[in-house]
């Protein structure tokens, strides 16, 4: 039997909201992000590797409907998946003209047992067109917009070479959530630069939001980027496991209780993976966060109103 989770946690709302187990299918559209130009051929972002951030086990080189066929079949096996969401994942996945990607979601769409779509990007890569184009498959399926943010702080995003500020951001949330988007912000732990204070700003922040969903990763170090190369030149600290579990414990706290958990912590590459670790044990890490909770006595959002925030119920969504 699954242990009682002290967080709102994303499969299990799937399953309220579709009545079956759902799962993600990670696909390539081909897309590229201005980090990298029209070829890739850049080096993007300090932490992103060549296939993209997230690109485990996905063959770029096949159409999008074949790549979700080989995906279901992993999922039925595994997990038992009676439905799937196609999540366009690796790179910026609304980085095209407004044609192309109507036709790449309806390929998907299109596959049998498809449910719905979720489509990753950045918050330079949402022109109001493009938001638009979002919007009807908001209404027309289940749609998630997942949005790669890593941290609040300029000077980090900076450091990273992510090409945007926390403002570009804002301007991006804000027109998704007018449209009536779900959107769930991506965000790392561990980055250079940032300590406890930093990452509990972040924190407050998507709080402050009220955003729907977040995924909280721990900063990996990844052969073949430029992160990877400083580290294995001159080395930087990185988060120990007793450090992260607690971080994420505190982030959690912090949020407001309805925000949907999609991520709390991630699994690299195992061929490409320089540290940390034992980050590779997923399961070990997702169950001390929920043992330290529980030595706490918290759960998420149990921090929220706190700190003077109003912790009514979220608008549903």
């Amino acid at each position: 039997m699954e242990r009682e989770k002290h967080y709102n946690i994303f499969s299990a709302h799937l399953k309220r909201h579709f009545g079956v187990r759902v799962h993600k299918i990670s696909v390539d559209g081909g897309f590229s992000c201005p980090n990298r130009g029209s070829t890739r051929s850049r080096q993007g972002c300090v932490f992103c590797d060549p296939g993209g951030s997230g690109a485990v086990g996905i063959d770029r080189e096949s159409p999008v409907s074949e790549q979700i066929e080989r995906g279901k079949r992993v999922m039925i096996r595994k997990y038992k998946a009676e439905r799937f969401l196609a999540y366009f994942q690796p790179f910026s996945n609304t980085y095209a003209p407004v044609e192309r990607l109507r036709r790449l979601y309806d390929e998907a769409l299109g596959v049998e047992g498809v449910v719905g779509l979720a489509v990753g990007t950045r918050p330079d890569c949402l022109p109001p067109e493009v938001c638009d184009l979002l919007y009807e498959y908001h209404r027309r399926t289940y749609f998630w917009l997942e949005l790669g943010l890593q941290s609040t702080h300029d000077a980090t995003l900076k450091r990273l070479r992510r090409g945007h500020d926390y403002e570009e951001f804002l301007r991006a949330h804000e027109s998704a959530r007018d449209r009536g988007l779900r959107v769930c912000v991506h965000v790392v732990l561990g980055l250079p630069g940032e300590g406890q204070r930093e990452m509990m700003e972040t924190a407050d922040e998507m709080a402050r939001l009220r955003v729907d969903g977040i995924k909280i990763h721990l900063l990996h170090v990844l052969k073949g980027t430029p992160l990877g190369d400083l580290f294995e030149k001159d080395g930087f600290k990185i988060l120990e496991q007793e450090e992260y579990v607690g971080l994420a414990a505190d982030f959690l706290e912090r949020l407001h209780p309805e925000t949907l958990i999609h991520r709390l912590t991630g699994d690299g590459p195992r061929d490409l993976l320089l540290a940390p670790l034992w980050s590779l044990k997923k399961w070990e890490v997702l169950n001390a966060i929920d043992d330290e909770l529980e030595r706490r006595g918290t759960h998420q959002g149990s921090g929220y109103s706190v700190r003077g925030q109003n912790c009514d119920p979220a608008i549903p969504r």
